[in-house]
C-alpha cells in the first residue's frame, strides 16, 4: 500500500507539473481540437465545390438535363460558356472540369446513338480529377438514360443487375474517416510526447536527482508518470470523441463509448511505455524530438490508418503485428465504426496488452539504467 501511496502521489506530482507548462497546455489543446477538425474538412479527396463549365452545342431538352443536373455539393453551379473559352478558361484555371455537349446530341440518343461527351480535366487540381471524370460520367449517363432505349445495343444490356450498399459510411464522406484516423494518431503522438517530455523535464531541471535521495524505487517513479499522462489522454481523447469528432464534424459513434475507453487504457499502457523508453536514450528535448517523430511516423503510415495492413509486404505485416498501434487501430476502427462487441475485439485487446507488458518491462530495465547513470 505504500508503494501505490507513493505512485499516487507522484502522479499528483506529474500532473501539477503539467498545469504549470503552457507549451504542453497548448499542445494538448491543439491536438486534439483544430488537428482534428481541420484536416477532416480540408484535407478530404471526394469531390466537393468543383468548378464546372458546360459547352452546351446541341441546346436540347437532354443537354439542359446534364447542365441541371450538375448540383452541389458535388460541384459549384455550373457556368455556361462557349467553345472559343475552354482553352483560356482552363488556362487561367477558373474551371476544374469543363463538359462539351456536342451538336446533335439528344438526336443521336433517340436514334439509340452512343454521342461522345467530352470533359476537360484540369490535373494539376489532382485530387478531384481523379475521382471528378467519374463521377461526371455516372451523373451523365443516369441523367440521359430516359432519352435513350438501347434498343440498337441488345449486347449491352447487363446479365446481372447489381446493387451496392456502403455499411458504416452510407454517403461513403472521407471525412468520417479522416477524423477518427486523426483522433487515433493524435492519441499516438500526444501519450508519446507526454511522458518523454516528463522524464526529460526532470532531467533538465535537475528535479531527478532530488527524487533519488527519496525512498523511492524506479517502477514507482515510472508508473506514477504512466498513469498521470494517461489519465491526461484519456480526457483529452473522449472530450474531443464527443466535443469535436461527433459535436463539429458530425461523425456518429456506432459503437460503444466505454468499451473504446477501456481499450484506450490498454494502448496507453503500451504507448506512454513506449515514451518513456525513448526518453531514456537522449539527453535533451531536441534529441527526443528528433527520435519520437520518426517512430511515430512509422506507426502511423505502417499501422493500417493510411493505407490497409493487407495492402503491404507480407515481411511488413508481420512486423507491424508487435507495434502496439496496428492492434489499436483495428480496434477503434471495430468498436467506433462497426459497433463491435467485446466477444469481436478481445483478441486485439489481448494483444496490445501483452505488448504493453514487454514495452513496460524492457523500459523500465531502461529507466533503472539510466537513473543508476545519474546517480
Amino acid at each position: 500500500m505504500r508503494e501505490v501511496w507513493h505512485i499516487f502521489h507522484l502522479g499528483i506530482k506529474e500532473l501539477i507539473s503539467l498545469s504549470r507548462d503552457p507549451v504542453l497546455i497548448f499542445l494538448i489543446l491543439y491536438t486534439f481540437t483544430f488537428s482534428i477538425y481541420t484536416p477532416s474538412k480540408s484535407a478530404v479527396m471526394d469531390v466537393v465545390n468543383a468548378s464546372i463549365a458546360i459547352v452546351d452545342e446541341d441546346s436540347s431538352e437532354a443537354s439542359r438535363s446534364v447542365h441541371d443536373a450538375m448540383l452541389p455539393p458535388l460541384f459549384l453551379p455550373p457556368r455556361l460558356i462557349d467553345f472559343a473559352e475552354i482553352n483560356p478558361d482552363m488556362d487561367r484555371g477558373r474551371y476544374t472540369f469543363v463538359i462539351n455537349i456536342p451538336p446533335e446530341f439528344q438526336d443521336e440518343l433517340a436514334e439509340d446513338g452512343f454521342p461522345d461527351v467530352q470533359i476537360i480535366t484540369d490535373a494539376t487540381a489532382m485530387s478531384q480529377a481523379g475521382r471528378g471524370p467519374g463521377y461526371i460520367s455516372a451523373i451523365i449517363n443516369s441523367t440521359v438514360e430516359p432519352y435513350w432505349s438501347g434498343r440498337g445495343n441488345p449486347d449491352n444490356q447487363p446479365l446481372v443487375g447489381l446493387q451496392t450498399r456502403a455499411r458504416f459510411n452510407p454517403n461513403m464522406l472521407q471525412g468520417w474517416f479522416v477524423a477518427i484516423n486523426q483522433l487515433i494518431n493524435n492519441i499516438s503522438v500526444l501519450a508519446i510526447f507526454l511522458c518523454g517530455a516528463a522524464v526529460l523535464r526532470e532531467r533538465e531541471h535537475g528535479n531527478i536527482e532530488h527524487l533519488l535521495v527519496m525512498p523511492l524505487r524506479p517502477y514507482e517513479l515510472m508508473f506514477a508518470k504512466i498513469w498521470a499522462n494517461g489519465l491526461v489522454v484519456i480526457v483529452a481523447a473522449m472530450a474531443s470523441l464527443f466535443l469535436v469528432v461527433k459535436g463539429l464534424i458530425g461523425v456518429p459513434i456506432s459503437g460503444s463509448i466505454p468499451l473504446f475507453a477501456f481499450g484506450l487504457m490498454v494502448y496507453l499502457f503500451s504507448v506512454t511505455a513506449l515514451g518513456i523508453m525513448l526518453s531514456t536514450m537522449v539527453r535533451s528535448m531536441p534529441q527526443f524530438g528528433l527520435l519520437a517523430f520518426p517512430t511515430f511516423i512509422v506507426m502511423s503510415l505502417l499501422s493500417g490508418g493510411q493505407t490497409p495492413l493487407e495492402s503491404m509486404p507480407v515481411l511488413l505485416q508481420k512486423v507491424m503485428q508487435f507495434v502496439p498501434s496496428t492492434h489499436f487501430v483495428s480496434f477503434s476502427q471495430a468498436v467506433l465504426f462497426r459497433d463491435a462487441t467485446p466477444a469481436m475485439v478481445w483478441p486485439l485487446l489481448a494483444k496490445m496488452f501483452v505488448i504493453g507488458m514487454a514495452y513496460t518491462f524492457f523500459t523500465l530495465t531502461r529507466f533503472r539504467k539510466m537513473l543508476a547513470a545519474i546517480q
